[in-house]
């Protein structure tokens, strides 16, 4: 379901917020000498903002999406003119140069890299400006990345937060399509000898830190792997019904707390992927469970995700992903433009 320009407009806003915000800033940054001492704008002219280069390259994707499905809206012209200024084919150099620099082969693997791929997809869509273009070398690069990593990852990494492997996978299966097949039947390869063999899920969540859920992200991203009939019979076995009624809204005991802020992405995050499992699913008795299950989580996370930029800087775009996998036709939605 898209959402409406109210909330299109409040999330471009909270967006256009923080994506130029340099400080305060977390770098994913190795250091070889003195002279790697620099500020975030210095290593990353396009990406220096939002807390972490990860969140800006996220941030932009939903700002570039919100342009392209409400053009009238009011920030619309200013993110085409933010994004001219900073999406420039020479700090699409800089950014992709920054990437041969010593040591720095795991940076942001492989959620910065799923992101930035994300990215370029939603750039490319934007005919009337050359951001896509000026992207396009850093997203070939991290596919040719994605090639090189799942060669040679023999286990998945199931945990609730950035070093997920399921959800990274799901936004470059995306990206892949269209642009590099090998790198889609690396990933459906490599998704179906790791996840296709499992039965009745028992992994404990939420962590206190989570914001991804480790059970939703693999169904998810097999759901955009098998053919829809084995996925019904796959999910069923994977996560029964009596598993699916453990998957209650995390509560958040302090949002000025970076890490336990991570939960009110759980929430929307988990939201993502309910409905988008049930909108894969062939008929199964899930669907309605899933469904309601999603509005619940989506309920919960989404009046928290402006107030303290611990969450700000990040959670307008799950709350986004959320948003455009629910489902149309009445629903409680409507509720969360306060």
């Amino acid at each position: 379901m898209i959402p409406g320009p109210e909330i299109a407009t409040r999330f471009a806003r909270i967006a256009l917020g923080h994506v130029g915000r340099e400080y305060p800033h977390k770098l994913d940054h190795v250091l070889v000498s003195d002279h790697d001492a620099l500020p975030p704008r210095g290593l990353h002219p396009i990406f220096f903002g939002s807390f972490d280069w990860h969140s800006c390259v996220h941030g932009w994707w939903t700002l570039l999406t919100i342009r392209r499905l409400f053009p009238a809206i009011g920030p619309a012209a200013e993110i085409a003119t933010l994004a001219d200024l900073r999406m420039t084919p020479a700090n699409g150099r800089a950014e992709r140069a920054y990437l041969d620099r010593p040591l720095a082969g795991g940076f942001e693997r492989p959620y910065g890299w799923a992101w930035l791929l994300y990215l370029h997809h939603e750039a490319c869509k934007h005919g009337d400006r050359a951001w896509a273009t000026s992207l396009e070398p850093l997203a070939r690069e991290f596919a040719d990345r994605f090639m090189a990593y799942l060669s040679k990852l023999s286990y998945p990494i199931t945990v609730g937060t950035h070093f997920n492997t399921a959800f990274a996978l799901v936004l470059a299966r995306e990206w892949s399509q269209g642009r590099k097949p090998e790198l889609t039947r690396a990933i459906d390869q490599w998704a179906l000898r790791t996840f296709a063999d499992e039965r009745d899920y028992r992994g404990w969540e939420p962590g206190g830190d989570d914001f991804l859920s480790p059970a939703l992200t693999a169904a998810l991203l097999l759901s955009r792997v098998m053919e829809r009939e084995n996925f019904t019979a796959w999910f069923d076995a994977f996560l029964p019904a009596t598993a699916l009624a453990r998957f209650e809204p995390a509560e958040v005991s302090d949002r000025s707390d970076g890490k336990i802020a991570h939960l009110d992405g759980l929430n929307l995050s988990r939201s993502w992927c309910l409905f988008a499992i049930a909108g894969a699913l062939d008929g199964s008795p899930s669907v309605a469970a899933l469904e309601a299950q999603g509005q619940r989580h989506l309920d919960a996370g989404f009046s928290h995700i402006a107030g303290d930029y611990a969450g700000e800087h990040w959670l307008a775009t799950f709350a986004l992903l959320a948003l455009l996998e629910a489902p149309a036709g009445p629903s409680r939605t409507h509720n969360l433009q306060s």
